[in-house]
């Protein structure tokens, strides 16, 4: 169980001979949910998109091929998931078209009311309090634009209950809290969805115009 528990934990944030693994998989690993999730988008011409918490970077090069004018920009706390971010979206970065960066999503480095769409792809969970990270999120999003977050565990799964007591740090959450959280942070329009027939949710949500 030790050496499990070890290897397991490197989802939260990889590190060493362990995380190098761990990334290694997680870009496959996690493709047909993320794909499921951009499918929940409405058409979008985004000019400028965020993926927090971006990981190995597969979701960032599928952001670009979605969009084929949009500037994407990553951001992660795992310097070896920055790297492999990088690497994989080598040609993006030399264009100018994708920057990656390490930060922490409760402190993002980007200016206010900057970027057209913001996504989550499986990291809300290691999130340090999801309502000040959602305000974050809130800040550099412009008016009018929308955040989208892609769960594989909807919060009362026995998979994702199992983890959550192995890993350090992370929580699950049900969609009901996901958008109470949302709705704490000044976001409205919140719409969620289930898979048919496993326990993936997407909750996508969006910036109002003007804040109430």
């Amino acid at each position: 169980m030790g050496l499990f528990k070890d290897y397991i934990n490197q989802t939260r944030k990889p590190e060493g001979f362990l995380g190098k693994l761990m990334l290694n998989g997680m870009n496959a690993g996690h493709a047909k949910l993320a794909d499921w999730g951009l499918e929940y988008l409405p058409p979008l011409s985004p000019e400028r998109a965020a993926d927090l918490g971006c990981g190995g970077g597969r979701n960032l090069a599928a952001l670009l091929r979605r969009y084929p004018s949009v500037k994407v920009m990553g951001v992660d706390y795992s310097p070896l998931f920055v790297q492999k971010a990088r690497k994989m979206n080598q040609a993006a970065v030399h264009a100018g078209r994708c920057t990656v960066t390490e930060a922490s999503v409760l402190t993002l480095p980007m200016e206010a009311d900057r970027f057209d769409l913001a996504t989550a792809f499986e990291t809300i969970y290691f999130w340090p309090g999801l309502e000040a990270c959602f305000c974050e999120t809130w800040r550099i999003l412009k008016p009018g634009a929308l955040f989208l977050i892609v769960n594989e565990s909807d919060g009362t799964d026995a998979a994702g209950i199992k983890f959550a007591k192995i890993i350090d740090g992370m929580r699950i959450y049900t969609a009901e809290q996901i958008q109470g959280a949302l709705e704490k942070a000044g976001f409205h329009n919140i719409r969620t969805a289930h898979h048919a027939s496993k326990t993936w949710t997407a909750v996508l949500a969006e910036k109002p115009e003007e804040r109430k």
